[in-house]
C-alpha cells in the first residue's frame, strides 16, 4: 500500500475486474485483429471461477467464439463444454424484417418505413437481444464486440432508437390517415395491427434499452476493457475508443496489450530485435497516456490459443505479469555457446580486416 502522497501504479492484471463483484456488464473491444475474442473468452473463464453464472455474447458479425472454444454456438445460450456455469451465444446485430415486424401485408410496409431510418434496424435488434438477456439470470455478461467502429455505433443505439421513435411518431402524425386507409386496403384489422402496434413495440424496446443504458453508465455495474497491440494504428484507435467511452460516460480502466515481444534469452534475430524496439516505443506511450489504467501485457506466442485447455493455460498471464523465460544451460551447452560466439567473433574480425585492406587499396 502506498503511503500518503505516494502514487501507487495500478497492477498490470485483470484481478480488479474479478474483485469487482457488483459488475454486471463487461465489454471487450478494440481494433480488428488484436485478439478481442481470445481475451474475452479467457476473461469469461476467469469470471466463471468467482461468479455463480457467466454469459459471453459475441456481437461481431464475423463470429469467432465457436473457433476460440472449438464448439458450435448459436443465438441461444449454450453451456460451454467442461463448465457448469459458463454459457456462450453468438448474435447478429442486424435485424430481419420478418422477425421484427413480420412480412405480411401492412407489416412489411411499416417495416420498410422503420428501416428507412439509418441505424434503426441494428438498434432494435440490439434492444431485442438485451430484452432477452435481461430475462436470464446471469451474474455477469461479457460482450465480445465487433471492431471499434461497430462498437461505438452499438453504444449510440439508445439515441438512435429515440430518434427513430420520434421520426415514426412524426410519420404517424403526418400520414396517419393514409396509413389507416392502407391497412384497410391490405385487409389488416387496424385494431389488431397498425401504426399504433408498431409504435408500441418501439416504445417497449426504448424502455428496455434506456434501462440498460442507465446501467451501462454506472461504473459499479459496467466496465469496458480495451484490447490493442503495440503499434501506432492500434494506439490511435485505443485513444479514440477511450475518448468516445468517456463521452458516453462508460467506465474504462483496463487495457490489454496483446502480441508483445519480450526480451527472451538467446534471441539473435535482427528482425525480432527491430520489432521489439518499435513495440517498446509504443508501450512507453501507452504507459504515459494511461498511467492510471490497469495495463496487462500479453506475450506473442508461436501458436494460436484455441480450445478450452489452451485458453485455461494462457489465462495465468491475465492474473500475473508475464516474465520472460531465462534459459538454464548445462556445462556442455554453455561450452558450445561460447565456442559459437568465439567463431562468430573470429569471422567478424576477419571481415573487418578484409574491409580495411580494400579501403587502403582505394
Amino acid at each position: 500500500m502506498a503511503s500518503d502522497g505516494e502514487y501507487e501504479e495500478p497492477e498490470g492484471t485483470v484481478q480488479n475486474i474479478l474483485d469487482q463483484d457488483t459488475v454486471k456488464w463487461v465489454f471487450v473491444g478494440g481494433k480488428g485483429g488484436v485478439g478481442k475474442t481470445t481475451c474475452s473468452s479467457i476473461l469469461s473463464i476467469l469470471l466463471s471461477r468467482v461468479r455463480p453464472s457467466v454469459l459471453i455474447i459475441s456481437t461481431d458479425p464475423a463470429h469467432n467464439l465457436s473457433d476460440a472454444f472449438q464448439q458450435r454456438f448459436t443465438k441461444s445460450p449454450t453451456l460451454v463444454n467442461g463448465f457448469t456455469n459458463l454459457f456462450a451465444m453468438e448474435v447478429d446485430p442486424t435485424v430481419e424484417n420478418d422477425e421484427t415486424f413480420g412480412t405480411e401485408g401492412m407489416d412489411g410496409f411499416l417495416s420498410d418505413l422503420a428501416n428507412a431510418i439509418p441505424g434503426i434496424d441494428e438498434a432494435m435488434s440490439f434492444a431485442e437481444m438485451l430484452k432477452l438477456v435481461q430475462t436470464m439470470d446471469y451474474s455477469v455478461i461479457v460482450f465480445d464486440t465487433a471492431p471499434t467502429g461497430h462498437t461505438l455505433r452499438l453504444l449510440q443505439f439508445p439515441a438512435t432508437l429515440e430518434k427513430g421513435l420520434a421520426q415514426m411518431m412524426s410519420l404517424k402524425t403526418r400520414f396517419g390517415g393514409v396509413l389507416s386507409q392502407m391497412t384497410r386496403l391490405f385487409g389488416v384489422d387496424a385494431a389488431e395491427f397498425g401504426d399504433d402496434a408498431m409504435l408500441g413495440k418501439l416504445e417497449g424496446m426504448k424502455d428496455v434499452i434506456q434501462n440498460v443504458n442507465q446501467q451501462f453508465k454506472d461504473p459499479d455495474l459496467t466496465t469496458f476493457i480495451c484490447v490493442c497491440i503495440p503499434e501506432f494504428l492500434s494506439l490511435y484507435e485505443t485513444e479514440r475508443l477511450v475518448q468516445e467511452l468517456t463521452k458516453f460516460e462508460i467506465d474504462t480502466h483496463n487495457i490489454i496489450i496483446n502480441q508483445v515481444l519480450f526480451e527472451e534469452e538467446g534471441i539473435e534475430s535482427k528482425l525480432l530485435k527491430a520489432r521489439m524496439k518499435m513495440q517498446q516505443k509504443y508501450l512507453d506511450q501507452f504507459y504515459m497516456l494511461y498511467d492510471d489504467f490497469h495495463i496487462t501485457k500479453l506475450p506473442l506466442l508461436p501458436e494460436e490459443v484455441c480450445g478450452v485447455e489452451a485458453l485455461k493455460a494462457f489465462s495465468h498471464n491475465f492474473l500475473k505479469p508475464y516474465e520472460p523465460s531465462k534459459a538454464e544451460y548445462t556445462v556442455e551447452e554453455m561450452e558450445n555457446r561460447v565456442t559459437t560466439l568465439q567463431q562468430q567473433l573470429t569471422d567478424a574480425e576477419a571481415e573487418l580486416e578484409r574491409l580495411r585492406k580494400g579501403k587502403q587499396k582505394v
